[in-house]
């Protein structure tokens, strides 16, 4: 068993910002278990590892033996963002909720224990609610309370119109923690104002205020921008292990040592251990970002697909000869397309009679393997890649979606 202050430290680690010590302290000298809570929106369902930065932190808080609610927000949904930025997402229906629901579930119990995981919904304790319970909740905060956050009050300067029932969904949200007896809320730095009118909501309701967690933002596989499916610098949760492997491979050193942080389970002295091992060239680079790489693959598949893409990507690029970083390149399925036209289409040749050429005259390859039919065509199923080496320096990466 860890000391409180022990739990504390190793609950801090890789955090945004955490409000505040002195309380989780008082929460962990109890010896019980906390009521850690998780609100997720029901409309986006799918993952990638951008978003199981805060369910790594939930992991962390289950190890430690404390209990996970894992919240639907199936009525705040209903209410829409009050950012503006999903305004025409449409309604849900229940069984799209549940369904969505379902999916979550198959995704966070691959990190989570589904044992001591409780998925809840906060429909179930707001549509009890009646007017007069909506209006003491209500009560419990101001006009100018709520346009400190920070898109209302944009939107107030701005002149655009905020409507009154924008303001229940932070109240709602809040009011989930006064539900679930919530001791500490967790979610991105966006959702601070949300975390703390849980905080505000519970004291008027007579309980002790949950303490508040966020995680920072995790960029993307270029190293720069937040992982986005829109600027296709991400992983899913569901990529297979080839491409786990592949992508994974590609991202920078220094970047790295961030997804070590916020995507697994090292802690702080792990972590220093590992930076100087680096530094101190007892290990190398890529068998460290090796290792990142199985990790993120047993934990999302199985420790032989772990091994399995580990071995390909060494067929591929080890023993052939191929960099480890190749841009990729994405194409639509297509029936019997041209090798050379392919490669003109990919920018490693100026034409197609160049890219014939070099084919003829053996100076391409796929995949580690020479070509030389110029000819030759291939048939491009979604799903499927695969590299092409043009002369001696050019590698592409084709990427069938």
């Amino acid at each position: 068993m860890m000391s409180p202050q022990e739990q504390l430290e190793r609950i801090k680690f890789g955090v945004a910002e955490f409000i505040n010590d002195e309380e989780m302290l008082k929460k962990l000298k109890k010896g019980k278990p906390l009521n850690i809570k998780f609100g997720a929106d029901p409309t986006r369902p799918d993952i990638h590892l951008g978003h199981t930065v805060v369910i790594n932190k939930l992991k962390t808080f289950q190890d430690l033996g404390h209990k996970i609610f894992f919240l639907i927000g199936d009525f705040t949904a209903m209410i829409g963002d009050p950012s503006g930025k999903n305004t025409t997402r449409p309604m849900l229906t229940r069984e799209e909720i549940e369904e969505n629901g379902r999916t979550y579930a198959k995704q966070i119990f691959k990190i989570l224990d589904p044992e001591k995981t409780e998925i809840v919904y906060n429909s179930t304790w707001i549509n009890k609610m009646t007017p007069t319970d909506i209006i003491k909740m209500s009560a419990q905060y101001t006009v100018a309370q709520m346009l400190e956050r920070d898109d209302f009050t944009k939107r107030y300067k701005s002149g655009t119109p905020i409507a009154i029932h924008e303001f229940l969904y932070p109240l709602t949200q809040g009011y989930d923690s006064v539900a679930l007896h919530s001791d500490v809320e967790l979610g991105g730095t966006d959702q601070k104002f949300n975390l703390l009118v849980g905080r505000d909501l519970q004291g008027a309701y007579g309980q002790e205020p949950q303490c508040v967690l966020t995680m920072p933002i995790l960029e993307g596989i270029d190293g720069v921008n937040k992982m986005s499916k829109s600027l296709d610098n991400y992983i899913s949760v569901v990529d297979t292990p080839k491409d786990m492997f592949g992508k994974t491979m590609r991202i920078s050193d220094d970047l790295m040592f961030r997804w070590y942080e916020l995507l697994t389970d090292i802690t702080a002295s792990g972590l220093a251990q590992l930076k100087a091992d680096v530094q101190e060239k007892r290990k190398h680079p890529r068998t460290v970002k090796v290792d990142l790489a199985k990790f993120l693959i047993k934990r999302f598949h199985s420790e032989a697909a772990a091994q399995a893409a580990e071995d390909e990507f060494n067929r591929i690029f080890v023993e052939k000869g191929l960099p480890d970083e190749v841009p990729d390149f994405v194409v639509a399925p297509e029936a019997q397309v041209g090798l050379a036209a392919l490669m003109c289409k990919a920018g490693m040749v100026a034409s197609n009679g160049e890219g014939s050429r070099l084919i003829q005259g053996g100076g391409v390859q796929i995949d580690g393997e020479k070509v030389s039919d110029p000819k030759l065509k291939i048939d491009l199923q979604a799903g499927q890649s695969f590299v092409i080496k043009a002369g001696k320096k050019k590698f592409i990466k084709i990427v069938v979606k």
